[in-house]
Formats: C-alpha cells, sequence, structure tokens
C-alpha cells in the first residue's frame, strides 16, 4: 500500500496575482516517472514577476503567453523520492534528488543536436500544467526529465540552491573568463552569489561586484570577490576606467534585472569587449546599439538556464569549493507563500534566497 496520499496542499496559478491554497489530486508514477516529496521550493525572481503579471510570461506584450494554467509554480526545488514508475530503474525510494527546470521534448532539432536547453516546446517546471512544479507537497518528475542524484546528508540551505548555482555556472562559462581579465559582474542577488563562485574559480585578474545593497556586497567579498562597489554610492563607471588605465572591463555580466544594469555595463565595457546578459527583465531595456557595434564592437552573449553545469555544482557544494553558507535566509511553510514572496520581491530584514518548505507547521 502507497504511502503517498490522495490528495495534496498545493499552491496553484490561474491568473496574474491570483494564485489559490487549494487541495489538489497528488501525481502518481506512470512508466519511468518519479514521485518526488518535495523537501523545499526556491522562491525565484522570476516566481515574482510571474505574480506581478510580467508582459514576457503572460503574453501582454504582443507575443503569446508561455505560461499555462492553471498551474502549481516552482522550479527550484529539491527533495525525496517516494514513487517510481514500473520502468524506472535509475532512482528508487528515498533518493535525494533534483531536477533540470527545464523537461526537453528530446525530439525539435535543438535536443537532438545536444542543446536541450533551448527545446522548441520549452517545457519549465512551475509553467506548463504537465510539468506542475514545487510548491506544493509532491512533484512528478516525467521520464524526459534530467533527474540528479545529490547527496543524502547535503543540508537543504545546499540542495536548493543547486538549480540557481548550475545557471550561475553556465553564465560564468559563457563569458569565457582568462585569468588575464578585468572582470565586472553586476547583481550580487542569488544568481549572482552563485557567479561569484563559479567565477572566482576562473582565476580572473580582478573580479568586481556591484550592487545597491551593502549587505549583499559584503557577501560577494566572502565568495570571493576582489572589489565591490555600490552604483548608489559612487561612480562606478569611473572608478572601472580608473582601474582599467581608462580603456574598460573586458567582461560584464548583467545579473541585476533592472534596465540601468545593461546602460551601465555597455558604458563601462572595453572595446571588443564580452558583454553577458543574464536577467529576465520586468521591462523593456532601450540602449544604444550603436555601442555595440560601430563604437566598441562587442561580443554580445545570452545565458539560459544551466545546462551540462549541474553535476559540478553538485560536487563543488559537497567539496566546500563552491561557496554558499548564509545565501538562504528566510524559510516558510507553504500556508506562508504571501510572505514568501513578498520577502523575495522587496528584500526585506536583508532577504537573499527565500525557500517555501511544504512540509513545515
Amino acid at each position: 500500500m502507497s504511502l503517498i496520499p490522495e490528495k495534496m496542499k498545493a499552491l496553484v496559478v490561474y491568473a496574474p496575482g491570483d494564485y489559490r491554497l487549494e487541495m489538489v489530486d497528488t501525481p502518481r508514477a506512470k512508466g519511468k516517472d518519479i514521485i518526488v516529496k518535495v523537501e523545499a521550493a526556491g522562491v525565484c525572481a522570476g516566481d515574482v514577476k510571474t505574480f506581478g503579471g510580467a508582459p514576457s510570461i503572460w503574453g501582454s506584450d504582443g507575443s503569446p503567453p508561455y505560461i499555462k494554467v492553471p498551474v502549481i509554480p516552482g522550479h527550484e526545488f529539491c527533495g525525496f523520492v517516494a514513487e517510481v514508475g514500473p520502468e524506472q530503474k535509475e532512482f528508487k525510494v528515498g533518493d535525494h534528488v533534483v531536477s533540470e527546470q527545464i523537461v526537453p521534448c528530446w525530439e525539435c532539432k535543438f535536443c537532438k543536436s545536444g542543446r536541450y536547453w533551448m527545446c522548441q516546446k520549452h517545457d519549465i517546471y512551475g509553467y506548463q500544467t504537465n510539468v506542475n512544479g514545487a510548491m506544493a507537497e509532491y512533484m512528478r518528475f516525467p521520464r524526459e526529465a534530467l533527474t540528479y542524484k545529490i547527496p543524502q546528508d547535503m543540508p537543504l540551505e545546499q540542495a536548493i540552491l543547486v538549480e540557481p548555482f548550475s545557471c550561475s555556472k553556465h553564465t560564468v562559462d559563457r563569458a569565457q573568463i582568462t585569468n588575464e581579465d578585468f572582470v565586472v559582474l553586476a547583481g550580487a542577488g542569488t544568481l549572482g552569489l552563485g557567479m561569484v563562485g563559479a567565477a572566482r574559480k576562473k582565476n580572473p585578474d580582478k573580479l568586481v561586484v556591484l550592487d545597491c545593497n551593502d549587505t549583499r556586497l559584503q557577501k560577494a567579498k566572502e565568495f570571493g570577490a576582489d572589489i565591490v562597489m555600490n552604483p548608489s554610492k559612487e561612480n562606478v563607471t569611473e572608478k572601472v576606467m580608473e582601474m582599467t588605465d581608462g580603456y574598460g572591463c573586458d567582461i560584464y555580466i548583467e545579473a541585476t534585472g533592472h534596465p540601468n544594469g545593461v546602460l551601465q555595463g555597455l558604458e563601462m565595457i572595453r572595446k571588443l569587449g564580452r558583454f553577458v546578459e543574464f536577467s529576465v527583465f520586468n521591462e523593456l531595456t532601450t540602449a544604444d546599439w550603436s555601442i555595440i557595434g560601430d563604437r566598441k564592437e562587442l561580443d554580445v552573449l545570452g545565458s539560459h538556464l544551466g545546462p551540462y553545469c549541474y553535476e559540478p555544482v553538485i560536487k563543488w557544494m559537497a567539496d566546500g569549493s563552491l561557496p554558499t553558507d548564509g545565501v538562504v535566509t528566510h524559510k516558510f511553510s507553504l500556508d506562508d507563500w504571501k510572505t514568501a514572496f513578498e520577502y523575495t520581491k522587496t528584500g526585506k530584514d536583508n532577504a537573499l534566497k527565500v525557500v517555501i518548505i511544504p512540509g513545515m507547521k
């Protein structure tokens, strides 16, 4: 007899601002499926922007909506296997696991060529009804999912960071940092701090981190930044120019999610520099594109998800070489999801990574 209940508590999205805590059918395993008892779900800035009606998610900018409702949100998570389908041979009940946030189709040209993170169908946990997310007591990892075991004793405070820090590693990989580069990273939130740790492993000549929150800057310093600066308190472009003999930084990584982070980077990056864009924006960003072409001939690269990064990130977390201490700052029950979203949105009480624990009373 299964110990999985027929019904479970879940947060369900119906429309922007219309999120409801409900009792829904608990998913069950078929074929190679895995049913996971959710240990924790991270609240991402993207979750907050979805709740607020971001045009890129809901299609109010003229594009088709990406989200399909009703759906259970949550694409950052960790948990323990509670049930496996009859064809599942790799995982067993009790395994500590995470899954990549994208569930590829494995049939489009991107998937077939190994570039699964750009899957044309592009199902992401928590955004489509066939891949419900982790803000619930249980969730299903379908047979197409990319699932990884993590150490049984890995603490929640590390395990919940595997997904965001894999995204961080991919961004740093895109930057192609060498030990001769002067690197500026804008944004020291959860993802930015993961980038600090990953960039430190590349041993750049200088790693400068920018953020308007001094508490986050102190954490960036702890994680390996050489220099930290607050753009709200000093002219950071002028400072970078002074430190680089007037040339500008070699590499600029944008992880602020604010249009000013883009404009600042275009201003302080050197000619022939490399600009890596990570953020999801809540509004359109207008820039002088002649800077990219005629004036500086920049390499502009995007970064999406964390392909081929989960296994090294899990290893680095386990051996202590990728810092995580203090990133998870607040934990809330599923009943208190509104407070969790508010802390993530406002940064109240120096909130960094806010997590929802379905099992918490």
